[in-house]
């Protein structure tokens, strides 16, 4: 114990600004001799802070980083050596660091191999894979996420389904998933997916599923939060390979879903939509059935078609790049319609500034 003190007191923990060459270098190769090598701008450009631990000699023993309220790029040397201390170190300077910050509320995607040294300092398990673990820390928790989602008398009794959505546009597709479920269900919780790294803002999209929705008197429109994690802020850089992104986020969305969220609701069901062109959501698709069973039936919904085309948020968001709203005016509702027609403009330069109108 006494030595292990003795090196958590020598180690200096020290801001690490990484558009510097000279550090950034430094970062990245302590990093990849503890076999982090994705320093790819997806992972590295959302980074807000960075901090270094430096031994007495002035050597890079230890990192992390915090992007928004999630911590990432944690490694530290030798720590088996130390017990821990540097590890720890590393943790708490990176969670002050967002308390100063007012966030009081932290999360971590990590390998699963280090689950159990998060746990140690008071993180809570969310989910965990073969490869990878969700770990959260502080408040509003979990739980407190499921309590204030707003119930109906006697639901534990009723049926009830779930939809979870990005809706980047809302489209007459979204609304047609949503016209099944309320036929279907005595309640329909539709989350809306709250990372901003969509042309339309998260308040957009919101306000946008809210206005589309309104004729469905047993549908309640709920923020995802942090626990409908868009594929886009996923940290994939622990990973080995890109492709297993969809695979990892996959059973940890579901495992949250079903363990953390679905069981304080009595959601029993969820409803998606078929996916005929994209491969990669038809893979998510299919593994989401397959982890979210059999406690939780998932049901595959056709998808709407208009004048022989399938009605897409991404064919409405090139719409809108082309600017065409003559064609826009048959895939979205009239709400939709509306504030594309008021906001074209805008969200046609946020696509010019490089905004992807890909993906979801």
């Amino acid at each position: 114990m006494g030595s292990e003190m003795c090196i958590r007191d020598r180690d200096k923990v020290v801001d690490l600004f990484l558009n510097d060459a000279t550090t950034r270098q430094k970062w990245e190769n302590l990093l990849e001799s503890l076999g982090l090598n994705d320093f790819s701008e997806r992972e590295v450009n959302v980074i807000d802070h960075t901090i270094g631990l430096e031994d007495e000699e002035g050597n890079l023993v230890g990192t992390g980083s915090v992007a928004g309220n999630v911590l990432k790029y944690i490694g530290v040397k030798n720590d088996a050596d130390t017990q821990g201390a540097r590890f720890n170190k590393v943790v708490t300077a990176l969670t002050q660091y967002l308390t100063n910050d007012g966030i009081f509320h932290s999360f971590v995607f990590t390998k699963a191999k280090y689950a159990t040294s998060f746990e140690h300092l008071h993180f809570n398990l969310l989910a965990k894979t073969d490869q990878a673990a969700f770990l959260e820390n502080g408040t509003p928790d979990v739980k407190e996420f499921v309590a204030e989602v707003p119930e109906i008398a006697d639901q534990e009794h009723k049926k009830v389904a779930a939809i979870v959505m990005n809706a980047n546009p809302f489209t007459l597709g979204h609304q047609h998933l949503i016209k099944m479920a309320s036929e279907e269900n005595d309640l329909v919780y539709v989350f809306v997916v709250a990372n901003d790294v969509s042309l339309f803002s998260f308040d957009e999209r919101f306000k946008l599923v809210q206005e589309g929705t309104k004729e469905f008197s047993n549908v309640k429109v709920i923020s995802g939060g942090d626990y409908m994690v868009s594929p886009a802020t996923f940290p994939a850089y622990f990973l080995k390979s890109p492709d297993d992104l969809i695979a990892v986020q996959t059973v940890i969305d579901a495992a949250v879903f079903k363990n953390q969220i679905a069981p304080g609701l009595n959601i029993t069901r969820r409803y998606i939509g078929k996916e005929p062109i994209s491969r990669t959501t038809h893979f998510y698709n299919v593994s989401l059935a397959h982890e979210l069973g059999p406690e939780i039936e998932v049901i595959v919904i056709d998808r709407l078609e208009k004048d022989g085309q399938i009605v897409t948020a991404t064919k409405v968001r090139q719409l809108i790049k082309d600017g065409n709203l003559k064609e826009i005016n048959k895939f979205v509702p009239e709400t939709t319609y509306e504030f594309i027609k008021q906001n074209m403009q805008k969200l046609q330069s946020k696509i010019e500034k490089g905004m992807n109108i890909n993906g979801n």
